[in-house]
């Protein structure tokens, strides 16, 4: 990850389009619910096209705000913002039904404010907001689509 500029190899890294949208956050809570919502099994999360995916996360509740991850090599600064809306591709590659039912709880789209590394595997979130784990997943305010 590089502060400014996103993840190293995306192909959407450096581009001005996307400067406070350089990785995307959702919280696996979402993908449960979803799941369980559309009556299909397990939902893989490597389908949604999300940069990372946190568990026991208020991940809405990170919009507009500074937060960090650390997944053991280090602090990785990010700034969290607009909502990751879902697009139509979520009723292929998910379930039908899933584009609309991840409206409100697809995720925030995250500016990187620093460099680091970011992994598989377990993380550390610290952030000076308080966060109810048990909201994780939950939908928030619905934004519009801007393209």
């Amino acid at each position: 990850m590089r502060g400014g500029h996103g993840v190293v190899g995306d192909r959407y890294a450096g581009r001005p389009a996307h400067r406070d949208a350089q990785l995307t956050v959702l919280a696996a809570e979402s993908l449960e619910t979803l799941a369980a919502d559309l009556g299909t099994g397990p939902l893989d999360p490597l389908l949604t096209r999300r940069t990372v995916v946190l568990r026991g996360a208020e991940v809405e509740a990170l919009r507009g705000q500074e937060f960090a991850l650390d997944c053991g090599e280090g602090v990785v600064l990010l700034r969290g913002g607009r909502p990751a809306n879902p697009c139509a591709w979520m009723d292929v590659v998910l379930a039908p039904g899933a584009h609309r039912g991840l409206r409100g709880r697809a995720g925030i789209r995250c500016a990187a404010l620093s460099d680091g590394v970011l992994r598989l595997g377990p993380a550390v979130l610290t952030t000076d907001v308080p966060l109810d784990p048990a909201a994780a997943g939950a939908v928030g305010p619905l934004v519009p689509h801007r393209r």
